[in-house]
């Protein structure tokens, strides 16, 4: 278990916001930040600050993604053309692990990460078990059969914290997802405001 995983909600707490839009989140009885020194007054973040705070917030989002890894998504986003920004969070967006939370196959993003990793998942008929696999738009994902009866997978279906994004076409009763397209940053229902364009600004410079 990774430290991220242990330590999930500190991510929120760092932030200040639930990222995740859970009502486990700590932010929602406890807006500042976690240790020690959590309550002290926050001073106004410089242009960096900010634009680092941005970068830590949409990284964070997708789970145990290390620096290297997301700096590798960006610099992909970077050579296509188009708006860098855009294109980061498609790209982050066509993650097989997103795809299943997006899907409410799973409750949290790091459980997706989970559950692809140990083979629960197809992409057109094919077990994929790497959850940085990159979808592309018509492809079929689906719940193993033997998987398709896990507590993990009924109850999350059941949720009613966050719905379902219109770039997905998915059928609980077989637990099947069809990727319709590659979506923009606004059809992306995250539950706080993401700043792609100062991650942008932060590669930019660093």
């Amino acid at each position: 278990m990774t430290k991220r995983t242990a330590a999930k909600y500190k991510i929120d707490r760092r932030m200040g916001e639930n990222i995740w839009g859970r009502a486990k989140s700590p932010v929602n009885k406890r807006e500042y930040g976690p240790g020690q020194h959590g309550q002290r007054r926050k001073n106004k973040l410089s242009d960096f600050g900010t634009q680092l705070r941005a970068k830590q917030k949409l990284k964070g989002y997708y789970g145990d993604l290390t620096e290297k890894q997301f700096r590798k998504i960006y610099n992909e986003a970077e050579r296509v053309k188009g708006d860098t920004g855009e294109m980061l969070v498609g790209l982050l967006e066509r993650r097989l692990d997103a795809v299943v939370y997006r899907a409410k196959l799973v409750p949290t993003v790091f459980a997706a990460r989970q559950f692809v990793n140990h083979g629960h998942v197809t992409v057109n008929g094919n077990r994929v078990n790497i959850a940085s696999y990159r979808v592309k738009e018509g492809d079929l994902i689906e719940v193993r059969q033997k998987s398709k009866q896990l507590a993990i997978v009924l109850e999350s279906v059941a949720l009613t914290e966050r719905d379902v994004p219109d770039y997905l076409e998915v059928d609980h009763s077989k637990m099947t997802v069809k990727f319709i397209r590659t979506p923009a940053l606004g059809d992306v229902p995250y539950p706080v405001v993401m700043e792609p364009n100062l991650v942008v600004e932060y590669y930019a410079k660093n």
